[in-house]
């Protein structure tokens, strides 16, 4: 039974309300601190008076599994996203960075055209911080947790999986991408403002890409040749502390004497880097949140959800956080890979919808098996109906169990393209 405050879009409003408050440090830092942690109390009590009543423990134990699977996929592709950010920051070297020009991006030039035609209030609407990454997973957190108010579907650690595991797999395939080819930041002068990175580029970088960086000619025979032909000249070297078994990352992160002599430390100063990082990561969670919100939840609620997908879009652009390509490719990337991952978790009732699709094509023969007072044909077709049930938890097992190889192969890959790239750059140095 559903609460009747949930029903009729409780829920929207609590996140909304959400939003609201937390936009008030902007605006009114005294109420700010009044107003949210009252929130945040009434939401806890809430959900702890919830609990006793709550009756699909047993489905929360079931997904339990898979959900700590998708946490540990997830953990392992930050990991191998802080090491791919680093080096799209360090193979080329600061002064890269500075030199290079951004890329011209027609969606800011569109905002920078608006904002000559909008009304200045609407102006200001989009330039204002309403809503930030933090509230997009806050607002997932409250849609988890609606399972113990009934407004929406159980298990909430099975939402919780598909949400981990679209995002894992987003995140995997974004640093794929970001690393293969290095575009020049929107912002210049990121690089030098967060990292301390040698100012030159790594050897590997000198030998293959800085001979060929500009001239056209040379650019043509290296098509005509295939091969790196000019002379590099005196190859610059760089610091190598001793990081024991974990020295293959050197040529990734390039470290310098001021950074400390932690590697880990270095991975966690990645943040979200400052190439342009094809594509956003702040708009695939975005538009994963919005999708699970749709899903799961429905009304307008949901549309005021994209709406805040919108309005973190165009800032990401506004601010040059971005280019426009980064965060159109993650809308529609967050899209398609929500929809692929619904074997995991799914709003819709696949067992019942099979059941009744039986039913409907056995109805004529259970009339007639009824009228003949025919009770064996009644319960082997009856039986035809528990078989199509059984299947179809069948498939929604075989479905976990891909979480979990797809967990195992995915890790599997990511380090062996770390250890296939440590033994080029090696053998080439």
């Amino acid at each position: 039974m559903r609460w009747p405050a949930f029903k009729i879009g409780g829920l929207g409003f609590i996140a909304i309300s959400y939003v609201s408050i937390d936009y008030l440090s902007h605006l009114s830092p005294t109420w700010h601190s009044r107003l949210q942690p009252a929130l945040w109390s009434l939401l806890a009590l809430a959900a702890i008076f919830r609990v006793p009543f709550y009756k699909h423990w047993s489905s929360e134990f079931r997904s339990a599994i898979p959900f700590l699977a998708s946490m540990l996929f997830m953990l392992t592709t930050l990991l191998f996203e802080a090491l791919s950010v680093r080096f799209v920051t360090a193979v080329l070297g600061l002064d890269w960075h500075s030199d290079a020009a951004p890329l011209p991006d027609t969606g800011q030039w569109l905002l920078l055209a608006l904002n000559e035609k909008l009304p200045p209030a609407v102006v200001e609407i989009l330039r204002a911080r309403i809503i930030g990454l933090h509230h997009f997973l806050m607002l997932f957190i409250m849609l988890a947790f609606s399972v113990l108010f009934d407004s929406v579907k159980a298990p909430g650690l099975g939402l919780g999986a598909r949400y981990m595991f679209t995002m894992a797999i987003g995140r995997l395939l974004r640093a794929i991408t970001f690393v293969s080819t290095i575009l020049p930041s929107a912002r210049p002068w990121c690089a030098y403002s967060r990292f301390r990175v040698p100012p030159y580029p790594h050897r590997w970088a000198q030998k293959y890409y800085v001979p060929y960086a500009e001239d056209a000619d040379t650019i043509r025979q290296l098509l005509n040749q295939d091969i790196a032909f000019a002379d590099p000249g005196q190859i610059l070297g760089d610091y190598r502390p001793d990081w024991g078994k974990m020295s293959f990352l050197l040529d990734f992160l390039r470290p310098t004497p001021s950074e400390g002599s932690s590697w880990y430390n270095l991975l966690k100063k990645a943040g979200g880097g400052c190439n342009d990082l094809v594509y956003s990561g702040h708009m695939l969670v975005a538009v994963l949140t919005a999708m699970a919100w749709t899903e799961a939840y429905g009304g307008l609620s949901s549309a005021v959800v994209w709406f805040f997908v919108i309005h973190s879009a165009q800032r990401e652009i506004r601010e040059r956080h971005h280019y426009s390509v980064d965060c159109v490719v993650a809308i529609y990337v967050g899209i398609l890979l929500w929809k692929m991952t619904g074997f995991i978790w799914s709003a819709k009732d696949v067992t019942r919808r099979r059941k009744l699709v039986k039913l409907e094509k056995i109805q004529n023969k259970l009339v007639q098996a009824a009228k003949d007072a025919d009770i064996d044909e009644v319960r082997e077709l009856l039986k035809e109906i528990e078989v199509t049930s059984q299947e179809s938890d069948n498939e929604r097992n075989r479905g976990q169990s891909g979480v979990l190889w797809f967990f195992a192969c995915a890790t599997v890959f990511a380090a062996l393209v770390i250890v296939l790239l440590a033994f080029t750059w090696t053998s080439d140095g």
